[in-house]
């Protein structure tokens, strides 16, 4: 089934969206670099490849669905934090965001009654659960850990293990 021009720009948005939460991420790890959490840096380079696949979810989709990817300017991401807390609470609130946008294009597949769009869709609804919980957690501990720096080692050392 070809897929509607309607739901195909909102697509394309969310592509767009998703390649600049990885620049988002990406800006967070070279601060975590620039700081020395090489953990949270690593963590977050990670994140930026699991955006990038995201939009590729997307892509095929509307490439199985005999439509166009139209990709625009991406803008620069903030490029420093007032500490590891703040970037955490600013992944977790972005996180939220594009929770937000793909209900948006959930609700616009329903108006159109689109079914085919309902299995991705629905893992990225999965996806969202996983991908709130992870930077609540995070910003949770550091919270915990207030300004000590042996903890803010630890959670360091934790993150810089994600594969």
């Amino acid at each position: 089934m070809k897929i509607s021009e309607e739901l195909q720009e909102a697509i394309n948005d969310q592509i767009n969206f998703e390649l600049y939460s990885g620049y988002i991420y990406l800006a967070m790890a070279a601060y975590f670099e620039s700081i020395n959490l090489d953990g949270m840096a690593h963590w977050m380079k990670k994140q930026a490849a699991e955006e990038y696949s995201h939009a590729m979810r997307f892509w095929e989709h509307i490439v199985d669905r005999g439509g166009l990817v139209t990709l625009t300017q991406i803008k620069a991401p903030k490029k420093k934090w007032a500490s590891a807390l703040a970037a955490w609470e600013d992944a977790y609130e972005h996180e939220k965001v594009v929770s937000e946008r793909i209900f948006k294009i959930g609700e616009l597949a329903d108006k159109l009654d689109d079914r085919s769009a309902r299995p991705l869709l629905q893992w990225f609804y999965d996806e969202q659960v996983e991908e709130e919980e992870q930077t609540m957690r995070v910003a949770d501990h550091l919270r915990m850990a207030g300004e000590h720096a042996g903890a803010i080692m630890m959670i360091d050392a934790k993150l810089g293990q994600r594969e």
